[in-house]
């Protein structure tokens, strides 16, 4: 069943908020916005129509000189002297998206300067996580005069030894959390180191490139002005560095957001022939966005996983050549082939889910256990990241998923695993595996995402060493605030495309400014299908003069276990679809739960049903009515029976409760909860009919066909003499 993300804090009403409206009445009224918008506004620090302008148009955030930052300066002057002088210059980048736009984006710029330049990114299955020796080698023998890593070395200190030991100089940027001890490098640039006042340390790893390129321009046109420089540079490659920002979940703040939103603008104006062809072939067959509204949310759920996909399941250079091709042709096929590669990882990664989910099941403690560890032999190192992610989003614990897939593991305590883990809000996934660091051959990353290397013979000592840790730790924040409350309620007149083209407005969304979350009660599922070959499922709603279509992805009609003819409380983004050429306004829902006064109807029929099993029925004071549609008739048995033996023919087995009843309802039956429930209780005590409880889990249950030789009377049922004593029929 879906995990409710719904918190008791959703809506309050109070004279303080009756207040708030006032301003933000005032917000619409001078700004000409619809009142949901301008409520928005408010709630995310706007307190009058001009803060709320200078939020609009960005006139708060500034760009700060890149100089600033620590080592900076030696780091831009050895690139440029590589340039001038045509040193050989090698880009070591990540396999991710943030790696992948800082290695294009500064081997363009490179190259655009006439530099001597090339790139290296690692291999998952060869290289690792990070730098490795063996790339150090290979560059050393390929006679490389200058490394500049990218997203990636600040915690790579013998293999950067190495390399300088070799000859070869070494420039770091990193935006990665810092360990005690850096790098013996030329120079260190990242933001958070401890000694570098930089005023903002919440650059991605190529927003650290971004800076970098800056004031290297800088020097290579000193009769220029630095503001000269940084536009120069942000025009010909600030949509790369917008996408890995996004990508790599930044905060939507300071230097972030305005970084984001001119690159989704220059994304917009379609001067990048990679980006044409890889939003081209990302619809696959439909049309793509209208280039005037590219979102954040478009680049991070639909254009990075295409590029991600590369780096996860082959080699990540696909990417990088598709964003360096001036080719028009090359561009096309390179698109199409990250997509493909998306497709085999999509599949893989569902495969790995349905396992992931299973072992979850049978081995981890989610009561007791806060951290899940899991590994395999099989699974792809390239997609544990995605499916340790989306164990952390169902369960609401930190996941490390582990793989020793490969031709050198036999099944020795020496293997080693390359382990990747997702963590939630109030737990540190760096410093608890800096806490196991003694069992770990590496690790590195953020606070919510890291990856790892660890032997297999201290997988069980590290799995239980960073649960105590986590457990004993414990949170740093509310865990009720773990899960998004909505922003505000909407009226059903709120639900259109006025208020859909609006919320545009606030973009960039991300990390502290995120996509606004809306809340109503009381919606009639009028109708739903399966889409996406069973894994999604559209569900189309209905209330007042609200006639609306809702996405719920990665939920099946079984997972929610809500149906037509129901009526719910929504969580939900609102968002705008395009199909065709046609635009309509399109709620995607994060959670929803039955409304509540049919919750509550439901859970007095359980309590009727407990009550008689229990003998304590008086207490409830059941009315006649209630008595009435607790008695099963000898004709609701047939009915149930002859409709469980069809559905058994068609090899559908398993069903909740809810589930059971809506299909008997559309087939003309219509049975109380109390009623369907004493009937498969009287089925399971005559055998009649296998039922059995799915996992331990009420109300879901799975059914078998059993051999019944002959008649089996209904009078034999003790179940059935016990109903009819405590409701006082005959």
């Amino acid at each position: 069943m879906s995990k409710t993300v719904f918190s008791d804090r959703i809506v309050a009403s109070s004279a303080a908020e009756a207040r708030e409206d006032v301003i933000a009445r005032d917000i619409a009224d001078s700004l000409s916005l619809s009142l949901p918008v301008a409520k928005l506004l408010h709630d995310r620090g706007m307190n009058d129509p001009e803060e709320a302008r200078r939020f609009i148009l960005k006139r708060e955030e500034q760009l700060y000189d890149p100089f600033l930052m620590k080592d900076m300066r030696k780091a831009a002057e050895r690139v440029a002297s590589a340039l001038f002088s045509g040193e050989r210059i090698i880009i070591y980048g990540d396999y991710d998206v943030d790696g992948v736009t800082s290695v294009s984006a500064l081997l363009l710029f490179l190259r655009d300067r006439g530099g001597n330049v090339g790139y290296y990114i690692p291999k998952r299955d060869r290289d690792g996580y990070g730098v490795s020796l063996g790339a150090i080698e290979r560059l050393a023998a390929e006679r490389c005069d200058l490394i500049v890593t990218v997203d990636t070395g600040v915690t790579a200190v013998s293999e950067i030894k190495a390399a300088t030991d070799a000859g070869i100089d070494v420039v770091v940027t990193d935006h990665h959390e810092c360990q005690d001890t850096l790098p013996d490098a030329l120079a260190v640039v990242n933001p958070k180191r401890a000694d570098c006042a930089y005023p903002f340390d919440e650059l991605a790893g190529v927003g650290v490139v971004f800076k970098l390129m800056c004031a290297v321009e800088s020097i290579l046109s000193p009769d220029d002005g630095m503001a000269d420089c940084v536009r120069r540079v942000a025009a010909e490659y600030c949509d790369l560095i917008a996408i890995g920002t996004i990508a790599d979940v930044m905060p939507v703040t300071d230097e972030n957001r305005l970084i984001i939103s001119y690159g989704l603008k220059l994304i917009e104006e379609g001067r990048r022939q990679a980006m044409n062809a890889l939003m081209l072939a990302a619809a696959e067959g439909r049309t793509p966005p209208p280039k005037k509204k590219i979102s954040a949310g478009y680049i991070g759920y639909t254009i990075a996983p295409r590029i991600n996909a590369a780096g996860r399941m082959k080699d990540a250079s696909t990417a990088v050549e598709l964003f360096t091709t001036d080719d028009p042709e090359r561009a096309e096929q390179l698109a199409a082939e990250l997509c493909e590669t998306n497709r085999e990882r999509q599949r893989t990664e569902n495969e790995i889910v349905e396992e992931a989910y299973a072992m979850i099941d049978r081995t981890h403690d989610l009561e007791h256990d806060p951290v899940i560890v899991l590994s395999s032999d099989v699974w792809h190192h390239g997609v544990i990241g995605i499916v340790a992610s989306r164990i952390a989003e169902r369960y609401g614990l930190s996941s490390i998923l582990v793989s020793f897939e490969g031709e050198n593991n036999d099944g020795g305590a020496e293997d080693v695993g390359k382990g990747s883990g997702r963590s939630v809000r109030g737990v540190n996934l760096v410093e608890a595996l800096a806490a196991c660091s003694d069992l770990l051959v590496k690790y590195g990353g953020h606070e919510l995402a890291a990856g790892l290397t660890v032997r297999r013979g201290d997988l069980d000592e590290f799995r239980r060493r960073i649960n105590d840790y986590v457990r004993e730790k414990g949170k740093t924040v509310d865990e009720s605030k773990t899960h998004p409350d909505a922003d505000l309620e909407l009226l059903p007149s709120d639900v259109s495309m006025t208020v859909a083209e609006e919320l545009y407005l606030l973009e960039p969304y991300g990390v502290r400014n995120p996509t606004p979350v809306f809340y109503m009660s009381d919606v009639y599922i009028s109708d739903e299908t399966l889409v996406g070959g069973g894994k999604h499922t559209r569900m189309f709603l209905k209330k007042e003069e609200m006639t609306a279509v809702a996405m719920f992805f990665r939920n099946s009609i079984s997972d929610i276990d809500l149906y037509p003819g129901d009526t719910a409380d929504v969580l939900f983004n609102l968002d705008i679809n395009e199909f065709n050429g046609t635009r309509s306004v399109q709620l995607i829902i994060r959670d929803i739960r039955l409304s509540e006064n049919r919750a509550a109807a439901e859970k007095r029929e359980r309590e009727i049903f407990s009550a008689i099993f229990s003998s304590r029925t008086e207490e409830l004071g059941l009315s006649d009515r209630e008595r009435a549609d607790s008695m099963p008739t000898r004709d609701d048995f047939a009915a149930v029976y002859s409709n469980i033996r069809k559905e058994l023919r068609c090899d559908h087995r398993v069903f909740s409760i809810r589930a059971l009843r809506h299909l008997l309802a559309t087939r003309g039956i219509g049975l109380s909860y109390v009623k369907l429930k004493s009937i498969l209780a009287v089925f399971r005590e005559l055998n009649l009919i296998g039922v059995n409880e799915v996992g331990g889990t009420p109300d879901v249950y799975e059914f078998n066909e059993v051999n019944v030789s002959g008649k089996t009377s209904l009078d034999r049922s003790e179940i059935l003499k016990k109903l009819k004593s405590e409701l006082k029929m005959g």
